[in-house]
């Protein structure tokens, strides 16, 4: 129950059947009204109807998850990618700026280039080497454009017990398969959908419980929320391997990306520092591999 100084807020939540929307749902009851947005409610391809959905329901707060993801496909999808990953967060950002919401947004390591020796922060420069990439940081520079108060996650090599990720490729194909060729000159952090997910609600519950009138916009801004330290792809296999399939392991050989070409640039580094979220929130991320073996525990 809340007095009369902190009204219920409601909070719209899109994409609620991806994997890091499907745990939103979860972790955000009680901070608020959740209205949860499906397909059927909120058709993402109709930024008119978007518009109108946030007109007729006024949340406080929108927390969008939904995305274009298909990083190959993105490639020979550029208008449809647009659409989805930069042209429906500016239309959320400019409906809330209008009544005074606020928008929780995601983004990618994929506005990098991963150049870079060491792990990016917030105010390194962005040089998107895909179309996924390049549209994600379009979404950033919109949202920010209109003078919404934001906050913008950027995340990375997210997977979970749903949807499709790279955890539930390699639980398939390693029951199929007695070697996987996987590539290991790619570094990130792989990030549970519900550490997000969880992250995201203790940053909600401080905004809604602050006194702070312009507690949002004062935090307005582009945060980094991965998990704790890194590995490449080829050691987020061995471990997913090591945990979930100790009588059936399958040879994982390391192959450069060149080895596995794809329609779509990846960046070779996508470690992020996490030393900003940790400073204004208070956030402190689990480190990726005990994450990892919570997620294969449930």
């Amino acid at each position: 129950m809340r007095d009369g100084r902190h009204p219920e807020p409601t909070i719209l939540v899109t994409g609620v059947n991806g994997q890091v929307g499907f745990e939103l749902l979860r972790t955000l009851q009680g901070l608020g009204r959740v209205v949860a947005c499906d397909r059927s409610m909120l058709d993402l391809s109709d930024l008119d109807g978007a518009r109108d959905v946030v007109r007729e329901l006024k949340p406080s707060l929108i927390v969008n998850p939904a995305a274009y993801t298909a990083v190959d496909n993105a490639e020979s999808d550029i208008e449809a990618v647009r659409r989805l990953n930069a042209d429906v967060p500016r239309v959320f950002a400019e409906e809330l700026a209008r009544i005074g919401g606020t928008l929780i947004h995601y983004s990618t390591d994929y506005v990098f280039d991963g150049a870079q020796a060491s792990p990016y922060t917030e105010g390194d420069a962005t040089n998107p080497v895909n179309v996924y990439g390049a549209t994600k940081l379009e979404g950033e520079l919109a949202i920010a454009a209109t003078g919404c108060a934001h906050v913008i996650l950027r995340t990375s090599w997210v997977y979970g017990r749903r949807g499709r990720n790279f955890l539930l490729t390699m639980l398939k194909l390693g029951a199929e398969r007695p070697e996987l060729r996987i590539v290991a000159d790619q570094i990130g952090a792989p990030t549970w959908a519900k550490t997000i997910a969880a992250a995201t609600a203790h940053i909600v519950a401080q905004g809604t419980v602050s006194a702070e009138a312009d507690w949002w916009a004062r935090r307005s801004g582009v945060y980094h929320l991965t998990a704790a330290g890194a590995t490449s792809w080829c050691g987020f296999a061995e471990a997913i391997f090591a945990t979930a399939m100790a009588g059936h392991v399958p040879a994982v050989v390391p192959i450069a990306s060149s080895d596995y070409p794809t329609p779509a640039k990846r960046p070779a580094n996508s470690r992020m520092a996490l030393g900003k979220i940790h400073d204004v929130f208070g956030l402190r991320m689990p480190e990726w591999d005990d994450a990892l073996r919570l997620c294969l525990g449930e």
